[in-house]
């Protein structure tokens, strides 16, 4: 009996979901990752955007799907109130290197204000300690193009030049939708300067 009982427990505790994502006051892990700025390669690395200010850190599942959209514009929109707080945006997601340059080009999304990066193989989320879920078959982005890689959960750190995470917004947790990761992580940046 108390073998199938630990066996049971270790079975659940393996199946369960053994990331959390990182809390205010942590250090935050330093990446470098390529990506796309403008439709343009674009290298990006924590520790040098640090020493210019906070950095915005969000992590979203894929482009060209509705909520992914709405904050990559909504980011674009608000661009300039976030350099003027001294801020960097980097945007996160699992998508390739062509996908992405097409997206940060995209007036409707990036509209080339802000850098995204490819964490294809998802490393840079494992590190912040963030759910990946597998590409799921047949799933479609809004131009009904198929989507084909693992999806990051929508979570926004927002790190301090000192390298501490001073705040971490999700819309499982924390209820927000995508644009209020937007106007919560600029009222920080705002708010530390």
């Amino acid at each position: 009996m108390k073998k199938l009982i630990l066996s049971t427990a270790l079975t659940i505790a393996m199946a369960s979901p053994a990331f959390a994502a990182l809390k205010v006051g942590d250090s935050a892990p330093d990446f470098s990752a390529s990506g796309s700025l403008g439709g343009k390669p674009f290298n990006f690395h924590l520790k040098d955007a640090l020493k210019k200010g906070p950095v915005v850190v969000y992590f979203y599942p894929s482009a060209y799907t509705g909520g992914c959209d709405l904050e990559a514009h909504t980011f674009a929109e608000q661009s300039d109130k976030f350099a003027s707080a001294g801020a960097t945006i980097i945007g996160v997601s699992a998508d390739d290197l062509t996908r992405l340059h097409q997206f940060s080009a995209d007036p409707k999304f990036c509209a080339g204000k802000f850098p995204i990066a490819s964490d294809a193989d998802t490393k840079i989320a494992q590190s912040y300690a963030l759910n990946v879920t597998p590409p799921r078959a047949g799933a479609k982005d809004v131009n009904q193009v198929e989507i084909n890689h693992a999806f990051i959960e929508r979570v926004t750190y927002v790190i301090g030049k000192d390298g501490k995470i001073l705040a971490s917004l999700s819309s499982k947790t924390d209820g927000l939708s995508p644009d209020q990761h937007v106007d919560k992580s600029l009222a920080i940046v705002t708010a530390s300067k």
